[in-house]
């Protein structure tokens, strides 16, 4: 069986409720025995290091504040990031900037974002950017810090090949491809023709984004292999091969 690691599940979601713990159950079964969880904001922090405590050869926690939970007190939360510290956190994320939801920070979703990131290269962390209508901004953040040479992934990546090359100037920078590239007509599902698979790792972002055929039930983790192997198909290659190469990604940008 093939080995995969999810690199952006949010396990500890409602939406799970008391299912969290046989989804994991569930993923290790498919051969995803590595599933790294994204920090939203403190409102979820509590539950994400409650069952990584409980699986902790299996789930990897991060440290962050995610742009739609950016608002004019940013700093304070912040401050909560510096007193807990990296800890176990294996990246700093998710972070970013969402211009999709609202436009009511974004200045404030620049500047927490951009202490992120520099948080990240103090610590040696890599960053997991959420982007949604951003792109342009987020960059712009990305320039400023390109002297500490940050590392990281773009989260649930859906730009064109160019934008994968702006990207990969400023750092050292993965693209995270999930259940969209199943989707018919997704434009990524051709774009990811043409991304090195050395640059690729495997999401979900469970609960949401589940992949065909799927689609419009609650996503979880081991559903990867559905991933892999619709990337698979799309470069012409073997899914051990995707699966091979893209958990060695995984481990080598997450030190897992």
């Amino acid at each position: 069986m093939e080995h995969y690691i999810d690199t952006h599940t949010h396990l500890y979601d409602g939406l799970f409720g008391d299912d969290a713990e046989k989804a994991v159950a569930r993923a290790i079964d498919a051969g995803v025995t590595r599933m790294i969880m994204p920090d939203i904001d403190s409102s979820s922090r509590e539950a994400m290091s409650a069952l990584a405590g409980k699986f902790p050869e299996n789930l990897f926690p991060c440290i962050g504040l995610h742009p739609t939970s950016v608002d004019g007190n940013w700093r304070k939360s912040i401050e909560e990031i510096e007193d807990i510290g990296c800890g176990k956190a294996v990246a700093v994320g998710e972070t970013g900037m969402d211009c999709y939801w609202s436009k009511d920070f974004v200045k404030e979703q620049e500047e927490a974002f951009e202490w992120q990131v520099r948080f990240a290269c103090r610590h040696g962390l890599p960053v997991i950017i959420h982007s949604r209508e951003a792109t342009g901004l987020i960059l712009d953040v990305l320039e400023r810090c390109r002297h500490l040479s940050p590392s990281g992934v773009f989260h649930a990546f859906s730009g064109s090949l160019e934008t994968f090359r702006r990207l990969s100037a400023y750092g050292d920078w993965y693209v995270g491809i999930g259940g969209v590239v199943t989707f018919k007509n997704a434009s990524i599902a051709e774009t990811v023709k043409h991304i090195p698979l050395e640059r690729i790792l495997l999401e979900t972002d469970s609960p949401y984004l589940t992949p065909v055929p799927h689609r419009g039930e609650r996503n979880e983790s081991s559903y990867i292999p559905l991933i892999a192997g619709k990337i698979a198909a799309q470069k012409n290659i073997t899914i051990e091969e995707v699966a091979y190469t893209t958990t060695r990604n995984a481990e080598r940008l997450f030190n897992i």
